[in-house]
């Protein structure tokens, strides 16, 4: 079993796609020669032909539709857009076409479809090049949005949405790229989507966070218990539309804490969202705290030299559950 990179898992998830499924394509700018902007499609143009991986214009709202009108005749495109802030110029089409065509012409036209792009933070990026934009998405009906959080998950939820029927917007955190390795079957496998995981199990608080938080996330899980006594329930989201709901209830339900915790903005942001599910669900009367919110703040994305203090980190983990914990 090889130790892999999420560059290397995920391109690894492609290049399985293209030789199992003829229907399936590859589309976006730069990624054949050149293999991508993070050289995740590299090599794949020269094995699997230009036809099958192709190099498109600067046009991120001609990607999309070309890729919405492949769907309709059947085939199986995955869109590369390079970073996520350049979705916007092709929102039209994510919006109106590809989220909507299948409802819209009652099950006529299923658009399977992927747009990957990365996306977040921690990498000295400017402005659109670093956004957190998930929570547009998952606000529109239609799509499903994934986003994994490692080398082994990344190539088993990359290979789910190529084969869902579902369009699925795919969120690569880049901040995780190259960050690590991890050891990544050389069978194919899969990941159910729509389901989180928990990570590490506990007993006193719940930690919910997914992508590049993750790490962070599993830090502060490691210090909690090691320095101050507290076992943190970690749970990797995955999947931010749809939401798991029943792992989320049944773990605040044992803890009676809850912790959300990602880089995207707070308000209207995933961590609302996980915090009115479970505040409308059973789990509100096991609470014994207020359910704590820890993102980045309402503002736009800063410079470069500033972003450490934007993002939020391990620290502000152990300081919500230290206070959580000692709650009356």
């Amino acid at each position: 079993m090889a130790k892999r990179t999420m560059v290397e898992a995920l391109n690894l998830a492609l290049d399985e796609a293209l030789a199992a499924d003829e229907q399936v394509c590859l589309m976006g700018q730069d990624i054949g020669v050149n293999g991508g902007v993070f050289r995740v499609t590299k090599g794949l143009q020269a094995k699997h032909g230009a036809d099958r991986v192709i190099d498109s214009p600067l046009a991120e709202c001609g990607i999309i539709g070309t890729a919405v009108g492949m769907a309709v005749y059947g085939m199986k495109p995955v869109a590369e857009i390079q970073f996520s802030g350049f979705t916007m110029q092709a929102f039209d089409q994510i919006e109106q076409n590809m989220a909507r065509l299948h409802n819209r012409t009652q099950g006529r036209f299923p658009i399977r479809m992927v747009l990957r792009t990365p996306y977040g933070g921690g990498i000295r990026a400017v402005e659109h090049h670093s956004e957190s934009r998930e929570a547009y998405w998952a606000h529109t009906p239609g799509l499903k949005v994934v986003i994994p959080s490692g080398p082994r998950n990344a190539r088993s939820l990359l290979a789910a949405a190529i084969a869902d029927p579902d369009p699925i917007i795919f969120y690569e955190p880049k901040s995780v790229y190259r960050a690590f390795r991890e050891e990544v079957p050389d069978a194919p496998e899969s990941l159910e989507i729509g389901k989180a995981q928990v990570v590490h199990e506990g007993a006193d608080v719940t930690i919910v966070s997914f992508g590049a938080m993750m790490r962070p996330a599993m830090e502060a899980v490691e210090d909690l218990a090691e320095v101050h006594g507290i076992e943190a329930e970690l749970i990797d989201l995955l999947t931010v539309s749809p939401i798991d709901t029943e792992t989320l209830v049944a773990s605040v339900t044992k803890t009676g804490r809850c912790i959300i915790f990602h880089e995207g903005h707070q308000t209207c942001g995933i961590g609302a969202e996980v915090a009115a599910r479970l505040a409308e669900s059973g789990a509100f009367e096991y609470l014994v705290a207020p359910l704590r919110r820890l993102t980045a703040p309402d503002l736009p994305y800063p410079f470069f030299q500033v972003e450490q203090h934007f993002l939020p980190d391990a620290e502000d983990i152990l300081a919500a559950a230290k206070e959580l914990v000692e709650w009356t």
